[in-house]
């Protein structure tokens, strides 16, 4: 019996990681991966999940819901945003900020 319940919590758990979609990817600024620390968030279909940058630029967020949604990079005290989709399978979405005009604005790579 004990092995029984053991056996369906460990498919119950595996079950929702597998409904999930990972969205990853690296964001640049120039040629130059960004600082470690750079805070993003990703919503989609209302809920949003954060995460930061590491000391390659890189980020790794597990993203339950599918369906448009919207990344938002905030370095320093500046925020931009852009648009993506979230898949059941990993996605990755690497990403460039650059300056038009004064004006800082994210771009897919």
């Amino acid at each position: 019996m004990k092995r029984t319940v053991v056996l369906l919590m460990a498919l119950l758990f595996s079950a929702s990681w597998a409904m999930a979609g990972e969205v990853y990817g690296t964001i640049t600024q120039g040629s130059k991966p960004v600082a470690v620390g750079v805070k993003l968030e990703i919503s989609v279909a209302g809920k949003v999940y954060s995460t930061e940058t590491d000391k390659f630029g890189s980020y790794r967020v597990i993203v339950k819901e599918k369906g448009k949604g919207t990344i938002t990079v905030t370095i320093d005290t500046t925020s931009v945003s852009a648009g993506m989709f979230s898949y059941d399978k990993a996605t990755r979405y690497d990403w460039v900020l650059d300056t038009k005009d004064g004006e800082l604005f994210l771009r897919r790579k």
